[in-house]
């Protein structure tokens, strides 16, 4: 059967192997492994270190003590941390990258606090970039963010104005997912009218948050990325301990005296729905999202402008920067006050110089006139004798 063109022929093979190739591909991805970087934002004391341990059930992220929190918010400074994890799980590797930013949100003026965590997004995208340049480009150092849960305090009421400039920021360069934390500390209905009030707040903000594909072939699949997608902000109970129900089963969760707050009851919190979704279905969308959507936007806008993009500026670096120029012009006049000095003491000896040769010369003048007078007197001496 011939083909031509304008048409595509449809041919059932006798199975020559074509099939295999998914396999194949399989073993490759399980040889070579995956990488997977997770950035946690949000204020200190939302629980954000043991979300991540309850997350991977190990101690990724160790625990900061009060001091070192104090210690830290004391340097009013923004940091960024990059924990680098291997996990193995059946023959499976992933080096995990998880990125926390210490800081955020700490201080009595958090206007533009979240430059730095734009700043590091950006500046992985254009590291990216110019090692795939390279003529050479094994062993490429990625840690490009796939996917950036934004950690949002359980007021009841809605959004800050710093969570609404946040998101804005980040829904236009990363996957971004807005997670509820404690959720313990709200009743049922009022973590559902929260939940209402950041969807409304996030719809007329045009926040860009993540969405998984909901159409599939397979309706159960459709189903269950209907539900994510409708629990989310997913609202979250983080806890790494056991702990021992009525009934007897011992479960990850909190202890209170009313009762027992189970991590993975889906009636309690949406905990297993958020990590169905960043590990067990929706992970190689993320990573890929971040590869076709995320990153070509960032490569395609410094191409297009073949220059880099501004960065956001930052109003406490702009502070500092406007600090060390005036420590500087003060260093200049301080210096130029003491060469004027030096020059005028240097001027002074100068002319004081000049005036003791001056006098000197006199002095050397008067001694050849004396001399000369009394050779003179000698001579004529002489003279009168003979």
């Amino acid at each position: 059967m011939s083909t031509s063109a304008s048409e595509t022929s449809y041919i059932r093979t006798q199975g020559v192997g074509i099939a295999h190739l998914p396999n194949q591909r399989h073993k490759i991805v399980t040889r070579q492994g995956s990488k997977f970087t997770l950035m946690v934002v949000g204020e200190s004391g939302l629980g954000k270190t043991t979300f991540v341990n309850t997350l991977f059930t190990t101690t990724i992220k160790d625990y900061k003590s009060q001091a070192q929190r104090h210690a830290h918010q004391a340097d009013k400074t923004v940091d960024i941390t990059v924990t680098k994890a291997e996990l193995e799980e059946k023959m499976f590797n992933m080096k995990l990258n998880v990125i926390d930013t210490p800081g955020f949100g700490d201080f009595i003026d958090n206007s533009e606090s979240w430059v730095p965590i734009v700043d590091f997004i950006d500046g992985q995208y254009e590291s990216y970039m110019k090692q795939e340049q390279q003529p050479i480009r094994n062993g490429i150092i990625d840690v490009r963010v796939h996917v950036c849960l934004y950690f949002i305090r359980p007021t009841g009421h809605s959004l800050k104005p710093l969570d609404i400039e946040i998101m804005k920021q980040l829904g236009t360069r990363v996957n971004l997912i807005p997670v509820i934390a404690k959720a313990d500390t709200l009743s049922p209905f009022a973590l559902q009218q929260f939940k209402a009030r950041i969807r409304e707040t996030i719809a007329a903000q045009e926040i860009h948050v993540y969405t998984c594909p909901i159409e599939s072939d397979d309706e159960a699949t459709m189903s269950r990325n209907r539900e994510m997608m409708e629990a989310m902000p997913f609202a979250i109970i983080a806890s790494d301990q056991d702990v021992t129900t009525k009934d007897g089963r011992r479960v990850k969760g909190r202890e209170y005296p009313w009762g027992v707050v189970e991590v993975e009851n889906d009636s309690h919190c949406d905990f297993r729905k958020l990590r169905d979704l960043l590990i067990r279905t929706h992970m190689y969308d993320l990573i890929n999202t971040t590869e076709e959507v995320h990153y070509t936007k960032y490569r395609s806008s410094l191409m297009n402008n073949n220059e880099p993009k501004p960065r956001p500026e930052n109003k406490k670096h702009k502070e500092e920067e406007e600090a060390l120029h005036r420590r500087f012009a003060e260093k200049v006049k301080i210096e130029e006050a003491r060469f004027r000095q030096w020059e005028q003491r240097l001027i002074a000896e100068r002319v004081r110089l000049n005036e003791d040769l001056e006098a000197n010369h006199n002095l050397v003048k008067q001694l050849e006139a004396e001399v000369e007078a009394l050779s003179s007197s000698q001579t004529s001496k002489t003279y009168r004798r003979f």
